[in-house]
């Protein structure tokens, strides 16, 4: 079992270049995809991903309980791709679970959901590369919700990063290795 974070920024190259180090395992392909197809942007940023797929991926939509899904497909024979954690705590901050505004920021759902995440990850049987925004490098936020975001997506980066075998910052398509240990 290996557990890889990759990092970067929007279109950076992350998802194809941990797609390409999915598939050179040689293990059964999951893909964990926790965005949304709200709306046409986002559809067509979906359909893009999908594109890069062959059918040797089985895919599965999860929006807000990742741990739940990381156990269904959890076999040392699987490879599981998470793309991208950064939507998924987005997900979990704006669900009609929360209260969430720009004066009351609760979090609570993205918590509980982020600890059972952790506890997934720790006692997984199969290889996990997850994929994230590093979101904390441009200007900070002028809103509330915004700063609790970019705070939380750093501190989830931060909390990965040191649970992680392998953190990789990806910038231009290019792979910089950040942490390489063995699992």
């Amino acid at each position: 079992m290996s557990l890889s974070l990759i990092l970067g920024g929007a279109r950076s190259g992350k998802s194809a270049y941990a797609e390409k180090r999915a598939i050179g395992n040689g293990k059964r392909l999951i893909y964990i995809a926790t965005a949304q197809a709200l709306d046409a942007e986002m559809k067509m940023r979906i359909a893009h991903h999908q594109a890069r797929r062959n059918s040797n991926w089985t895919t599965h939509e999860e929006s807000l309980h990742l741990a739940q899904v990381l156990a269904q497909y959890d076999d040392a024979g699987n490879v599981i791709l998470v793309d991208c954690l950064t939507l998924w705590l987005s997900n979990c901050a704006l669900t009609s679970e929360l209260e969430t505004s720009a004066d009351n920021i609760d979090g609570s759902l993205f918590f509980h959901e982020r600890e059972k995440l952790f506890k997934a990850l720790s006692a997984s049987q199969a290889d996990v590369i997850l994929v994230a925004n590093e979101v904390g490098l441009g200007i900070v936020p002028m809103g509330a919700l915004s700063r609790w975001f970019v705070d939380e997506a750093g501190r989830l980066n931060q909390a990965l990063a040191q649970l992680c075998h392998e953190v990789v910052f990806v910038a231009a398509g290019l792979p910089m290795i950040l942490k390489k240990s063995e699992p």
